[in-house]
């Protein structure tokens, strides 16, 4: 048995392993648990209060210093000064004591006043003889009796006797002045702020205001007493707005928070009490190593895998192609991790920039080239966030934010310049075009972190990005020939390498049946549209239709597109024969192709395009001329049947092109009415029950193929040459 037979028998057994997709997950999570675990394993320390430290000491994580916090807070709030609120509705009040007060001294004097008189026209109106001694007005004691009668008790016990005597027996204009200089200068001492230990000065000062008052030297002190007692204290503690200020001063306090990478202590450096305090808040001297962070890694771990098992259900759904893609996927993936894992090492050297080497993009590019592009795009996602934790700048437990943004933005380069140039010649390109978005991302970094960096900094960091952008193409260039070879996969770039018209296979079909050629690449462009139209592979389908009647290149003149000015050779021989000789071509072309060692895809669509169909012109042909009985199934193609949908389309777009060339006037009714039957003709045959082709996709291949047969066979116009050459062949 030949290496190649082997291989493919390999390759079979891998397909067919039941729970083989299991097993590369447990160990893709287990390669991902073991890579990564030292970068967020703990590390033990051995730290001593007042003791130096052995070695510089970073955060794993930022976290809130909530006692530095507190004390922060507190100091804020010992700076925030008690608050005062000026009662501004107490000068009114005050006034209007004041203004209480003399209206009542001079409503005592006019009752005094009426008292008398009322007693003195008494008198007067009795006569000689009954009149005693003549009424007198009441004393000052009297009308200071009636007046403590009108005010409460409380402010004739704090107002001495003699200044309502003096005020009661002054004028009433006297007293009108005295009242207006009082009043006015109440108010305006009111009208200020006044806490309780300037009461004193503010009583001084409406003292002050009232010496220069125009009124009589008796009133003067009375006056004084009387602006004394109205003047009070008018600022008084808010406890509301005190605590207002204070929870305000509180909320304006930053925490204080130990960023991720921050030196907690310098090597050799006294470990205080306050930087042990921190330490034990980080969990940094607990000699126990914690749980927590390996279960952080694994439930990524999970996530990543969810993530994966999900995707390649949903976008490989064959099985058979399921266990192939998924072991590249694990061998692809398990390199780039490795070189990432291999290239950290030189952290511990300090040169925390050495992430930027790593060609990470190699891994997207491979998978673009060997899977398909969302694959790759959702690996760039995992590579960026694997890196992240690789790449942690020696911080255990911490995540490298910019190597995940540089390693994301540079896979997605590879893999989107790829997406638009599929052919091998331009991997070395796209490794510039890596190399570029790489520089590109370095240096907006650089820019955001507003650091000063030297010029050996952004030199350094450039030449890193151009060489990982080279190396990750020199990579992919010389893994990708070993992976095609090993697991005889049919890649992108390996198909538009087969489509090249210099291919000696194609070159031996132009030159030995031109016609094929024509009719080939005719059921490449109606397959193509077809396929791309269902999602099956509409690459493939062009591909392996250039190749599918390479068969026919061994009796290039029994077949019909070939014959040009000769006899149809069929016309002289047994309907048999022809049928030997039609069917022919599909086995004959698979062992030609699988002679050039082609695709094994190429090679099935090949020998199955035609499945297991009848030749009905030869089957007829032979009831005619046989009087025994003429067998459907010796007249049939051998077979097998398709088994993907590709060789599905391609059989039909096959019979659909010859039948269509054949009719005289194709119109758009006769096209479609002729696609359909064929379709249905192949459905009721039983030719698409090996195949997961719908019904509902046959219906789509049928408007595409409609469609694109209508814009090939379309209606010409008639010009007047033509119509005039026409004129003289009829004449």
């Amino acid at each position: 048995m030949g290496k190649t037979a082997k291989l493919k028998n390999r390759l079979s057994a891998i397909k067919n392993i039941q729970y083989l997709h299991i097993l590369i997950y447990i160990l893709l999570a287990g390669i991902m648990f073991l890579v990564m675990y030292s970068n967020v394993k703990p590390e033990v320390l051995h730290l001593e209060i007042l003791h130096p430290s052995e070695q510089t000491i970073r955060s794993p994580l930022t976290i809130e210093d909530k006692i530095a916090t507190k004390a922060k807070q507190d100091a804020a709030v010992k700076e925030v000064e008690d608050v005062f609120t000026l009662k501004s509705e107490y000068a009114d009040n005050q006034v209007d004591l004041a203004i209480s007060i003399f209206d009542s001294i001079e409503e005592t004097n006019n009752e005094a006043s009426d008292v008398f008189n009322s007693k003195l026209k008494e008198w007067e109106s009795l006569t000689e003889e009954d009149r005693g001694e003549e009424p007198k007005p009441l004393t000052a004691s009297e009308k200071l009796q009636m007046l403590k009668t009108k005010l409460p008790q409380d402010l004739t016990n704090r107002i001495p006797d003699d200044v309502f005597t003096a005020l009661l027996t002054a004028s009433p204009e006297q007293l009108s002045r005295a009242k207006d200089a009082v009043i006015t200068a109440v108010n305006n001492v009111m009208n200020t702020r006044i806490p309780s230990s300037e009461v004193e000065n503010a009583k001084n000062k409406v003292v002050e205001e009232l010496r220069y008052s125009s009124v009589d030297a008796a009133l003067r002190e009375p006056m004084r007493e009387m602006a004394r007692f109205a003047v009070v204290q008018n600022v008084y503690y808010d406890v509301e707005a005190t605590e207002e200020k204070r929870q305000q001063a509180i909320e304006a306090v930053e925490p204080v928070k130990i960023l991720q990478g921050q030196i907690i202590v310098e090597e050799g450096q006294l470990i205080t009490r306050d930087i042990y305090r921190q330490l034990e808040l980080l969990g940094m001297t607990n000699t126990n190593n914690p749980i927590q962070p390996f279960i952080g890694l694994a439930l990524i771990i999970v996530l990543v895998i969810g993530v994966l098992v999900y995707h390649f259900y949903n976008e490989i759904p064959t099985d058979r192609h399921r266990n192939i893609y998924l072991l590249i996927f694990a061998i692809v993936f398990t390199i780039t991790i490795l070189l990432m894992k291999g290239i950290s090492i030189f952290q511990q050297i300090d040169y925390s920039d050495i992430g930027y080497i790593v060609p990470v993009a190699m891994g997207a590019m491979l998978i673009k080239l060997l899977i398909n592009e969302k694959v790759a795009i959702l690996s760039s996602m995992i590579f960026a966030v694997c890196g992240s934790i690789i790449f942690n700048q020696g911080v255990t437990g911490t995540l490298n934010f910019t190597a995940g943004i540089y390693f994301l933005f540079g896979c997605l380069a590879g893999v989107l310049f790829l997406s638009k140039h599929n052919r091998r010649g331009k991997i070395l390109q796209a490794g510039l075009f890596v190399a570029l978005i790489n520089i590109i991302v370095i240096f907006s970094i650089m820019l955001l972190q507003n650091g000063s960096y030297s010029s050996l900094d952004y030199g350094s960091s450039i030449i890193m990005a151009v060489l990982s952008g080279i190396i990750a193409a020199v990579l992919t260039i010389g893994l990708l020939p070993f992976f095609e070879a090993g697991f005889n996969i049919l890649s992108t770039m390996k198909l538009i390498e087969l489509s090249n018209p210099n291919h000696p296979l194609l070159r031996k079909i132009l030159t030995e049946a031109p016609g094929t050629y024509h009719h080939s690449v005719m059921v490449a462009n109606l397959s193509e549209s077809a396929c791309e139209a269902i999602g099956a592979n509409g690459l493939l389908a062009r591909v392996a239709s250039y190749y599918h009647d390479i068969g026919k290149t061994k009796r290039p003149h029994f077949f019909i597109e070939n014959q040009m000015n000769i006899e149809n050779p069929h016309d002289k021989i047994a309907p048999q024969l022809s049928k030997t000789i039609i069917t022919a071509h599909a086995t004959d072309g698979a062992e030609t192709l699988r002679k050039f060692k082609m695709p094994k895809e190429i090679v099935d669509i090949a020998e199955q395009h035609h499945g297991t169909t009848l030749l009905k012109y030869f089957y007829h042909k032979a009831k005619q001329q046989s009087d025994r009985e003429i067998l459907e199934s010796d007249f049939r193609y051998e077979g097998p049947k398709a088994q993907t949908k590709e060789a599905s389309v391609i059989g039909i777009a096959d019979s659909v092109e010859a039948a269509v060339r054949s009719l005289s006037n194709p119109t758009p009714q006769k096209i479609e009415s002729l696609v359909n039957n064929i379709i249905a003709d192949r459905l009721q045959d039983g030719q698409f029950d090996e195949c997961d082709i719908t019904l509902k996709e046959l219906d789509i291949v049928a408007k595409t193929l409609c469609e694109s047969l209508k814009g090939i066979f379309h209606s010409r116009i008639e010009y007047p040459a033509e119509a005039t050459k026409q004129k003289v062949k009829e004449a």
